[in-house]
């Protein structure tokens, strides 16, 4: 295990330092290919070794000690690396936040008290989890990357070909997830932190654009700060309880409802703060809304399989630790108040990067939402939630950047009758689009558990954020939804490459799998990473309702088949739509009331001036600023009393 891992995080670096100096556009290709096959493969190896024992192991890499030292060595160079960027920028002030977190860290590494000896990596069923959608998701994204910026280029030939700097960065991304991941040294696990947040600040500002780069530093001190917040645990813990240690933190967290100090809960709030930051919860969401001015793979990848993942991944890590006190009301008001307020906040968007970007933010709330609560219920649901978003999400990016490329658009008003226009993207966009809200799909089967969850905790705070945002939900998709499957005509040749089509319909094929599946994972995964972090696993579903979901799965494509095998030979009607007697006889131009010939036009309604980002994003920001610096204090001051 020991060997796997290190490959694991060695080998995305090092094919990162070779995709840097490699200018061949064919060559660099293939190797994102192949690298990305291997790291697949090393993933799905080191997933199924551990599969075999499904015991959690703790372990040190070979050479520790000097690892140790590369790592120190590691935070060093990204504070320099953002003292340089942010003074060439003049964004000076930003710098600071990286110089302080990093000398704290130094200070524990090399001057510090002594903390307890122990070992520096783990794999348990959530990282199991994490390594196979980091592994696989994350993979596919650098595979389709490949022909989606061959076509970036040709159609943006304002901006500077960095495609070799770009894969670099999407390799490193991948080693340092799969570091953070396994780490149980806290050290360790800032240090891979740290490198996906400046990882994602170089990526934001690929173009060098002056609205790229300001939101790439919006993104960076965000982060910063969350980073700073880990520096303060590292700090905490090591000080008054010499442990470096992220499950002895945890384990003291814990304590705590048995009658420990409650100093203990510092750290854990200082931890569920910095994973605020990196999942975009409120008032930090406005980096990951930045993101979308970075090459579409750049957002799916941070959307889907890295960036925000680390920061629910921190959420689920602690969890347990939040059950019942100050940190997990606090870190489930913020989750639940953000699934909710960016719901309705994507209502008014027509752009389709900003609509899944706050789809994004408001799965991410409910994530966090069920991890504050920390009851095996909705622990159950968070994962069923990661694992079905990081799919589904994933694959909407990767479509929509696909009809970017094709139609010259993302605007969704554009895409009027897609399904007709482009059958291949617009069955994507379809399939995507229901696993996200549409029963039996499993981002709704997960609400639904979330829900009951909710209403077992019991939280009516919760239970009306899922049931309100849960409505909005389905607006803003049944819209999109509506759009696609409209009459459209014809536009410019698809020019999707096929490398972009097999990541396509692969997530296609894992998102139907996983509903059809849905009782299989639950039995043999889910409910095995519940027991492993508290003892034992509450059956969320019945057998009855598991039995109808997938009927409902099956029903979903045996009903068209049938419709089609029955219909094969019939010979083909034109229907003309009704249009209150006007129609012009091809269903897309109507006679108006002058007798004159118009284009059929259909738009959406947005309500921008009741639920646009304007009306409701600084008030939101104030409330959860609010909501943090109130729980903060109370939880210092309990510490301190």
């Amino acid at each position: 295990m020991e060997l796997l891992v290190t490959l694991l995080i060695g080998v995305p670096f090092a094919i990162a330092a070779v995709l840097a100096i490699v200018k061949n556009d064919w060559l660099r290709g293939k190797i994102v290919y192949l690298g990305g096959l291997l790291i697949a493969i090393l993933a799905v190896v080191t997933a199924a070794m551990w599969y075999t024992g499904k015991e959690t192991v703790t372990f040190n890499l070979p050479g520790t000690e000097a690892l140790s030292w590369i790592v120190l060595a590691g935070d060093f160079f990204l504070m320099f690396l953002v003292i340089w960027l942010s003074i060439k920028h003049h964004k000076t002030i930003i710098c600071v936040l990286s110089i302080v977190q990093t000398l704290m860290v130094a200070w524990v590494e090399l001057m510090g008290p002594d903390v307890s000896e122990s070992a520096h990596m783990r794999i348990d069923w959530l990282a199991f989890m994490m390594i196979l959608i980091i592994g696989v998701i994350g993979v596919l994204i650098g595979i389709y990357a490949v022909g989606y910026m061959r076509g970036y280029h040709v159609h943006h030939k304002e901006f500077q070909d960095r495609r070799n700097f770009f894969f670099a960065i999407i390799f490193v991304f991948y080693g340092a997830m799969f570091g953070l991941v396994t780490s149980m040294n806290i050290l360790w696990l800032d240090f891979f932190w740290e490198t996906t947040s400046v990882c994602s600040f170089l990526l934001i500002g690929y173009t060098k654009t002056e609205e790229a780069v300001d939101n790439s530093f919006r993104a960076l001190w965000m982060n910063l700060l969350g980073g700073l917040g880990i520096a303060i645990a590292i700090v905490y813990a090591a000080v008054t309880y010499h442990t470096v240690n992220l499950y002895d933190i945890v384990a003291n967290g814990v304590a705590v409802a048995g009658g420990a100090d409650k100093a203990a809960l510092i750290p854990i709030a200082m931890l569920a703060f910095a994973a605020l930051t990196k999942s975009a919860q409120m008032p930090f969401s406005q980096w990951l809304l930045g993101a979308m001015v970075a090459p579409t793979p750049s957002s799916a990848l941070l959307h889907s399989a890295t960036m925000v993942k680390a920061g629910v991944y921190m959420l689920l890590r602690i969890a347990i630790a939040m059950n019942g006190n100050f940190v997990g009301q606090m870190v489930y008001i913020i989750g639940g108040f953000t699934f909710f307020v960016t719901s309705l906040m994507a209502i008014a968007q027509n752009d389709a990067k900003k609509v899944l970007a706050y789809s994004t933010i408001s799965n991410l709330g409910l994530i966090t939402a069920c991890a504050g609560v920390g009851m095996e219920e909705t622990i159950w649901a968070a994962v069923f939630l990661i694992i079905f978003h990081a799919v589904s999400k994933s694959m909407l990016f990767q479509c929509v950047g696909a009809i970017e490329n094709t139609t010259g658009s993302r605007d969704i008003e554009d895409m009027q009758g897609l399904v007709l226009r482009y059958p291949k993207l617009g069955l994507i966009l379809m399939i995507g689009i229901a696993g996200m809200f549409l029963a039996p799909f499993g981002m709704l089967v997960s609400k639904w558990a979330a829900l009951r969850a909710f209403v077992d905790a019991p939280s009516t705070f919760l239970v009306v954020c899922i049931v309100f945002g849960s409505a909005t939900t389905m607006f803003y998709w049944t819209k999109w939804l509506a759009k696609i499957l409209g009459v459209g005509i014809g536009g410019r040749e698809d020019i999707t490459q096929n490398n972009e089509y097999g990541s396509m319909f692969l997530h296609a094929a894992m998102i139907i799998l996983l509903c059809l599946s849905f009782p299989l994972v639950s039995n043999f995964f889910v409910e095995p990473l519940v027991t492993d972090m508290f003892g034992y696993a509450v059956s969320v579903i019945d057998a009855g309702s598991v039995m109808i979901m997938v009927i409902m799965v099956l029903g979903v494509f045996i009903v068209p088949l049938v419709s089609y095998l029955l219909t094969r030979n019939v010979p083909e009607k034109e229907v003309l739509a009704y249009m209150g007697g006007a129609n012009a006889g091809d269903n897309i131009h109507f006679i108006d009331a002058f007798g004159e010939e118009k284009d059929l036009k259909v738009s959406n309604w947005y309500l921008r001036f009741t639920f646009g980002a304007r009306k409701l994003f600084m008030p939101s920001v104030i409330f959860t600023t609010v909501i943090i610096v109130l729980f903060i204090s109370l939880i210092v001051g309990g510490a301190l009393r």
